[in-house]
């Protein structure tokens, strides 16, 4: 490394920092925020997160998403990879999957992850595949693993996957992949957010903004009830995901990758619906909901009003108090509630 890099931050970080090896032109696959990953040269990122993606682009480093057309060119594939085993494990076998399909046989591949993340499971799933492995270090409560990228009979593709949310009205076909919140399953805080919106909401012509869309659920039925749908968020996969749900219900809306508002600009709507996260891996971090909430009313029309979903126990009521001066309780079951704000 060069004497100028900053040092690591990340524990699955300051572990690979310790091997003195030359990352040069390797891929970082699904890393962490760190900026002794992000210093320019020292290889590029192939991540879902879209503000991931920005901030190694905003330090001079390169970026891609697995969607990226740019990854099937014909430039040559990276000197190696390093994937960061996520918490998701059906997610990590995708990313094996993906990059098996991908990259040439016989590129080098190092895992790495939190002991409690689950990083030693690792072993059991490249053994499934055919691919060998050895433990090449540990420390900081985290385990570094090498192996060989190889040839795998197994379709990334098939990690997509269709389900019915489950509605009591006409059916929803919802698209679904390791990775999307709510995987496979209609969130319980989710549907009491759909239960308030009748009452709370006019929709027919309606510019609407489903903000964190996920697998597309909040965008699929909005359009159903015959608003004009935008959907944003920040993952690659739930991009996706709300945009095959739209396909495969025949009805139509806008997706965009963005982080919170970042993609629209000066854009403003008739109302703006969301269930935020409040996670990060297994942190919690309020980040992009504070944005949501403070950033909101430069996105509404007068009238326009911010329907949101939380857990019970989350600071909101201050925050939209302090971006609204107001706001009302539409929905409370213990443990979800569903707010409004109004931009007056």
């Amino acid at each position: 490394m060069h004497a100028e890099t900053p040092r690591a931050e990340n524990p699955v970080c300051q572990l690979l920092e310790r091997q003195a090896a030359d990352y040069r032109g390797w891929w970082w696959v699904a890393p962490p925020r760190d900026t002794w990953l992000e210093a320019a040269g020292q290889g590029m990122a192939i991540s879902a997160d879209l503000s991931l993606r920005e901030a190694w682009q905003a330090a001079g480093g390169r970026a891609h998403s697995p969607f990226a057309p740019e990854l099937a060119g014909d430039e040559p594939g990276p000197a190696g990879v390093v994937l960061f085993w996520p918490k998701s494990h059906a997610l990590g076998e995708w990313w094996l999957l993906w990059l098996c399909a991908t990259l040439p046989e016989g590129t080098p591949l190092q895992l790495v992850g939190e002991n409690q993340g689950g990083i030693k499971r690792v072993l059991k799933v490249l053994a499934a595949l055919g691919l060998g492995c050895r433990k090449l270090d540990s420390a900081r409560r985290c385990s570094l693993f090498e192996s060989r990228l190889g040839r795998v009979e197994i379709d990334p593709a098939a990690a997509w996957t269709t389900f019915d949310a489950g509605l009591d009205d006409e059916p929803l076909t919802l698209a679904s992949h390791p990775g999307v919140f709510g995987h496979g399953k209609l969130d319980d805080g989710t549907r009491l957010l759909l239960e308030s919106l009748p009452g709370a909401l006019r929709f027919e012509g309606r510019e609407l903004l489903d903000m964190g869309c996920g697998d597309g659920i909040l965008a699929a039925w909005l359009a159903r009830q015959g608003a004009r749908v935008s959907a944003v968020d920040v993952n690659a996969f739930s991009v996706e995901a709300t945009r095959r749900s739209l396909a495969a219900n025949e009805l139509a809306g806008e997706v965009l990758e963005s982080d919170v508002y970042s993609a629209l600009a000066e854009r403003q709507f008739d109302a703006i619906i969301s269930n935020p996260p409040f996670h990060q891996e297994r942190a919690i971090d309020y980040g992009p909901a504070a944005r949501l909430i403070g950033e909101a009313p430069a996105h509404l029309r007068p009238g326009g009003a911010l329907i949101i979903v939380a857990n019970a126990f989350l600071p909101y009521p201050d925050r939209l108090e302090r971006a609204f001066g107001s706001f009302e309780i539409l929905a409370d079951d213990r443990r979800y509630r569903v707010y409004r704000a109004i931009k007056r």
